[in-house]
């Protein structure tokens, strides 16, 4: 089999000298990406916020600058350029216009392509009825994946069956009115049965408003918030190391409608933002929702708030809305030539105290109680040239949290940025989000270092240098302890062809084995890929490495293909990948085309195979069909996984089936 295995792949790296890649946004996706991005739910959030705005793109000749900060990949110097090329030239007529704005380099140029249009929208106000019940687009998605095989928890333990599906609408019309709703059924999770006797166990309904009149934005219904930096509120857009040196630290005040199926992470109420005068912006939300809980043994305190939205077994469903929570605040902002300062204040409460096992030392200033407030001021500049963030933040806790970016372009092809955090031990705040190495706003102070380089259109280079230090306690650390990650990357690209090569180097300490100090881990990934773009033909050729030495070594590797197809109304894209890892310390990530709205960025240890097939038929202009057919096979095992999601085979495959109409 191992032979087989090595066969095939060879001969698809050899197919890849003839064979053609096309460059599509997902794959500019992967790039910002990093091992923390790829295991965290705000990525996923951002994915499906990138397939939005692809079905239902901006008009960047109208765009106002908060539409534009709905685009994750543009900094505030793009933006502002974008503003004042539209403003004083009265629109494009054409793409290569982008082409005039310096700021902009050749990748986000054509980025830019796939989420906006050029429409010479003379209808700049806000539609009447009869325009959105004529010219409004109807969109139904609906998807299913079907495992080819049957984790012990189907046989005896989940509560009903084991396939996934779920439901989409959406009503739009422009950027003006966004109307949706989601139905969402995980794997187990038992359908117009039990608790949810209404059919599906999640349903999400909006609906978002947008430039009517002095309102800028009114979301009802289910809704995410980000201001500032996102050191007391932002459960919208998050990331990486890597895309935060992309967009220089972007700050961003914003409302979004709440369209994915993510259970964990939204308000539900509504949230309004009115222009109260030039340049000045005054918000107000509220929110009010049941939310996952394990509670303690007293049934009356709640020891830990739950995000997954799994409700399979008899404990999960127990544990499902078992509380509920109130959030309400405000946020004012100011913007004008440049210059931006705001402030953020909510209060927020719980039907039951919160109450964590603080007689852990690194859970010791977990937020407790029944009632918390934060209240925040953020603040900025940005010019030709510099661009400055910054938030500072407060609350029940009465400890600090800051953030303060500065980048600079030095010179055209050139800019440095250097970005500063320090978050108190005591410091907290439940809905907090924003740039850390610890994975949460407490506990951190740390200085962040990187530079952008572009010496031409074809050649860029990004690295950066960050250094943590965390003074109290952290899970599996019984002491202070540092970080210092690094990273350089590298692309080149010229007409059909696409090069990158990426090497990061991470220092972090850990408790040794017998907890009576610390001892450092030493983790490194390397990736290098070739990408060939034909128009009809693709292929794109990737090796990717991990070294990881933590008292033992553990080394692991993937090679791995992919060819694409695509003529006229189908679209054929195969992928194959062999990987080898001595443990999961040595995982492996890799992209993964999947459907529409279907964030796939698999990890991989031990030895094996993963070869997939996607299918894309677009039958009219109003129908499309996707299929797509993945397979694990595993070299080192005879079951995967454990407990009741054990499959006792050493293979496991999957299909996803998704069709979507438009009316």
């Amino acid at each position: 089999m191992k032979k087989l295995t090595l066969t095939i792949i060879s001969l698809f790296l050899l197919l890849s000298i003839h064979a053609q890649q096309r460059q599509e946004w997902e794959k500019y996706y992967d790039q910002l990406g990093d091992i923390e991005d790829a295991e965290s739910e705000s990525w996923e959030n951002t994915y499906d916020e990138l397939c939005e705005l692809e079905t239902h793109p901006i008009n960047l000749n109208t765009a106002t600058r908060e539409e534009l900060e709905t685009l994750p990949f543009l900094d505030d110097q793009q933006i502002q350029d974008l503003c004042e090329y539209i403003y004083k030239y009265g629109g494009m007529k054409s793409w290569g216009e982008l082409a005039l704005i310096s700021s902009l380099d050749a990748n986000r140029q054509k980025l830019l392509t796939y989420f906006t249009t050029l429409n010479d929208d003379s209808g700049k106000t806000f539609p009447t009825w009869s325009d959105l019940t004529k010219y409004g687009r109807n969109e139904a998605v609906a998807t299913v994946r079907v495992p080819f095989y049957e984790r012990a928890g189907d046989k005896d333990g989940y509560l009903g069956y084991q396939y996934k599906h779920w439901l989409k609408y959406t009503f739009q019309y422009g950027q003006y009115v966004k109307l949706g709703a989601v139905a969402s059924q995980d794997a187990g999770e038992p359908f117009f049965a039990g608790r949810n006797s209404a059919g599906y166990d999640y349903y999400s309904l909006y609906l978002m408003i947008r430039r009517m009149g002095r309102l800028k934005a009114l979301a009802v219904g289910r809704y995410r918030l980000r201001f500032g930096m996102g050191l007391i509120l932002n459960n919208d857009f998050g990331f990486g190391k890597i895309a935060t040196l992309a967009t220089l630290g972007r700050s961003a005040n914003s409302i979004h409608a709440h369209s994915s199926r993510s259970e964990g992470n939204y308000l539900q109420g509504a949230a309004a933002t009115v222009t109260v005068a030039r340049g000045l912006d005054l918000t107000a939300f509220a929110s009010y929702r049941d939310i996952d809980a394990t509670l303690n043994g007293d049934s009356s305190s709640i020891a830990t708030i739950l995000t997954s939205g799994y409700h399979r077994t008899q404990s999960e469903m127990d544990r499902k809305h078992n509380a509920s929570e109130f959030l309400g605040g405000g946020n004012i902002h100011y913007f004008n030539n440049g210059f931006h300062i705001g402030a953020t204040g909510f209060f927020t409460s719980f039907d039951r105290s919160l109450q964590p096992n603080t007689d852990q030392r690194f859970r010791r200033y977990y937020p407790a109680g029944k009632e918390f407030w934060n209240v925040s001021a953020d603040y900025g500049y940005v010019s030709r040239r510099l661009t400055v963030n910054g938030e500072t933040a407060t609350g029940d806790s009465h400890a600090l949290a800051t953030i303060n970016s500065l980048s600079y372009q030095l010179t055209g092809d050139l800019s440095l940025m250097a970005l500063q955090r320090f978050y108190s031990y005591r410091y907290y705040s439940l809905y907090s989000q924003s740039f850390s190495e610890g994975g949460s706003v407490q506990n951190e102070s740390g200085i962040y270092v990187g530079a952008n380089w572009h010496p031409s259109r074809t050649f860029s280079l990004m690295a950066y240098t960050d250094y943590a230090y965390f003074p109290w306690p952290k899970y599996l650390i019984n002491d202070a302890s540092h970080a210092w990650d690094n990273l350089i990357s590298m692309a080149y690209q010229r007409k059909r062809v696409t090069f990158l090569a990426r090497y990061r180097i991470k220092l972090k300490q850990k408790d040794n084995a017998d907890g009576s100090g610390l001892m450092n881990r030493t983790e490194q990934r390397g990736r290098l890929s070739f990408a060939y773009d034909g128009g009809r033909w693709t292929t794109k050729t990737q090796t990717d490495v991990a070294y990881c030495e933590s008292g033992s070594s553990s080394f692991g590797y993937m090679l791995s293909e992919n060819i694409g197809y695509s003529h006229r109304w189908l679209t054929l894209n195969a992928s194959i990948g062999y990987f080898n890892t001595d443990d999961y310390d040595s995982r492996v990530y890799t992209y993964e085309r999947g459907t529409l709205y279907n964030f796939s960025f698999p990890s991989f240890s031990g030895e094996g195979i993963r070869y997939a097939l996607n299918i894309r038929a677009d039958i009219s202009a109003n129908l499309m069909l996707i299929a797509k057919l993945g397979t694990t096979d595993y070299f080192d095992r005879s079951c995967i996984s454990s407990g009741l999601q054990q499959i006792d085979h050493s293979a496991q495959t999957d299909l996803d089936l998704q069709l979507r109409c438009r009316f």
